[in-house]
């Protein structure tokens, strides 16, 4: 039977995407949520869980398929984000950082040799990616990083280092970036593509969190860590074009995230409040409890239009679409945070027991308002975009 929801998600798809959808769901549902709780307490890393992703073609969404993917649209790779996302946060981040970040960057910018060597790899699922980017001394602000790359004979010296990494300890492959010169600022910028099992003077440390503990968050650090001059990313001093192209994107896929996320929240709390009662009749009876569904339904799919808007203008061929990206991800990080605090309310003190998921979405979907950029960036490149104070 088809519910509101299902015609709020779906009624501007293609057949196919429904499909995908559908298949998505369904396989999220009965191969990955019954772990999620068990990871989570066992502070396990679910590589067994990403070794599922493969044989649909869900390593590769963003990859062409003469590299072993199964692109076919963004809008669909949103939806995969999004469904994988509405169980598990880590599953949906290797697929989001894999495509986003890395495979997107590669297939924009990288060589024949790099698509050749890194593509096929992270399709059929034996390259788990991650993107070095965060710093200690500030996130938002990667015009102002510190890791420096030195020019040396065949390649470049790395040195410094890099927090909040997911992935890490797992990886083949990380997208990092550093300058070859900090005087000029992000026109120093440099995207590298490493190998860490190959390369010397990394070291992967533990990076301990109040949430995410089957994500296995690492500081990574740099220490005259060579790498050859073929694994410069586009070219030296051009990273940030190669930077901002993969954060539009990455911002696309950590919004449908998001999406996935407060529909999780609004999926949990529609059945408690029918079955909860309080003062001898169901607590979704009374209207406070109402106003938190309807505000929980109306935020999850106005995020949800905002974020596919954005997957149909990079479908239509708009290289970068910024303030597109901040409004998706402003809008549904938001959306992910608020519909959490609303259904932990709707539970009451049962969403602080481990016996509920609730409140450990509040603290995913938090950390998910941190990622790609802070609110209040996102703010801040809306308004000036809107303001003619910058492009994009």
């Amino acid at each position: 039977m088809t519910t509101p929801l299902d015609r709020m998600a779906d009624f501007d798809l293609s057949e196919e995407q429904r499909q995908i959808r559908a298949s998505v769901r369904e396989f999220a549902e009965k191969e990955i949520l019954p772990y999620v709780e068990q990871y989570e307490q066992e502070e396990k890393y679910p590589l067994e869980l990403i070794a599922k992703l493969p044989p649909l073609g869900l390593m590769g969404p963003m990859i062409p398929e003469e590299y072993g993917g199964s692109f076919s649209d963004v809008v669909s790779y949103g939806i995969i984000c999004e469904e994988l996302a509405r169980v598990d946060w880590v599953v949906a981040s290797v697929v989001s950082v894999s495509n986003s970040l890395c495979a997107g960057s590669i297939s924009r910018f990288g060589t024949d040799e790099q698509k050749q060597r890194w593509l096929p790899g992270i399709a059929n699922g034996e390259v788990i990616c991650s993107a070095c980017l965060t710093e200690p001394g500030g996130g938002t602000d990667l015009g102002n990083m510190r890791t420096t790359a030195t020019k040396v004979d065949g390649g470049y010296r790395l040195n410094g280092t890099k927090v909040f990494i997911s992935h890490a300890a797992h990886a083949s492959l990380f997208f990092v970036v550093a300058s070859i010169d900090l005087e000029k600022k992000h026109k120093g910028v440099t995207a590298f593509l490493v190998d860490p099992r190959a390369t010397e003077g990394i070291r992967i440390g533990d990076f301990p969190m109040r949430t995410l503990k089957r994500d296995n968050l690492a500081e990574v650090s740099f220490v005259d860590a060579f790498v050859p001059e073929e694994c410069v990313l586009g070219e030296p001093g051009r990273g940030f074009p190669v930077l901002g192209s993969a954060l539009d994107t990455g911002r696309f896929s950590v919004a449908a995230r998001c999406v996935g996320q407060a529909q999780r929240c609004l999926d949990l709390a529609l059945p408690y409040a029918l079955d909860r009662e309080a003062f001898g009749r169901s607590i979704g009876e009374f209207q406070l409890i109402q106003q938190k569904i309807s505000d929980m339904t109306c935020r999850v799919q106005t995020a949800r239009n905002v974020v596919y808007q954005l997957g149909r203008m990079k479908d239509a061929g708009v290289e970068r679409c910024s303030m597109e990206s901040s409004m998706a991800k402003l809008l549904s990080s938001q959306a992910a945070v608020q519909n959490a605090l609303d259904g932990m309310q709707i539970f009451g003190g049962y969403s602080c027991t481990a016996e509920y998921e609730i409140g450990r979405l509040l603290l995913e979907a938090k950390s998910l308002e941190f990622g790609e950029g802070t609110s209040e960036l996102h703010t801040k490149i809306i308004a000036e975009t809107m303001l003619g104070a910058r492009k994009g």
